[in-house]
């Protein structure tokens, strides 16, 4: 299964008719936020696959495109606080970073602990009905200590940390910190779950995960 990872760029080919013969083998897209709606929903129409999303700390709550208002990508799956079946792909999501300063898409550590015990009725749900609690978990922030930062507004979550050891999922992709220089480390091992820093985007050949058609 092939996903497309997107965060906090504009790549000029892939806002381009390129993307559809670069990645024409694409299953989903997952946008891991601070991207502008329009640019999701673009690479939506040309590969015509699902897109899943969560809320960057730098997305407007509501982006205006000549006449058309948006508050997310038409078409896509907010998974915010969601946690859901496509095609037996279990998936789950959290937006935004911690907080920093007054605006939406932020949380304090404690509030980010809120959004994760949302999720847990359903992940109890699929282990009882599918065998596991969660295939793929999506975020903007990374969790603590994995390819985060020392400045408050990039430092990990706590509670994403805890999900993965508890709930493991096979895969979590988050954004939010950038990288610059080639030697930083983008992907992660972390107990059972492969943890990818997307930015600006990513190519990702994922294992056979859960019941997937």
């Amino acid at each position: 299964m092939k996903v497309l990872s997107l965060s906090d760029k504009v790549v000029s080919f892939i806002y381009s008719p390129q993307v559809r013969s670069r990645f024409r083998d694409i299953d989903i897209i997952i946008g891991c936020g601070d991207l502008s709606y329009y640019y999701l929903e673009y690479v939506l129409s040309v590969l015509d696959k699902p897109l899943f999303y969560v809320h960057g700390n730098h997305d407007k709550v509501v982006e205006y495109n000549g006449n058309t208002m948006r508050t997310g990508p038409h078409g896509g799956i907010n998974l915010h606080r969601n946690a859901i079946n496509y095609q037996g792909l279990l998936l789950a999501g959290v937006e935004g970073s911690l907080r920093y300063r007054p605006g939406t898409f932020q949380s304090t550590q404690a509030e980010m602990w809120g959004h994760i015990f949302s999720l847990i009725p359903t992940l109890f749900y699929n282990r009882a009905k599918y065998g596991r609690y969660l295939d793929v978990f999506v975020s903007h922030a990374p969790p603590q200590d994995i390819h985060d930062g020392d400045d408050l507004p990039h430092q990990g979550i706590k509670a994403f940390r805890w999900i993965l050891k508890v709930f493991r999922p096979a895969y979590h992709f988050h954004g939010h910190v950038h990288i610059y220089h080639p030697d930083t480390i983008a992907s992660t091992q972390f107990k059972r779950t492969q943890i990818i820093n997307t930015y600006p985007y990513r190519d990702t050949e994922m294992e056979t995960v859960g019941n997937w058609k």
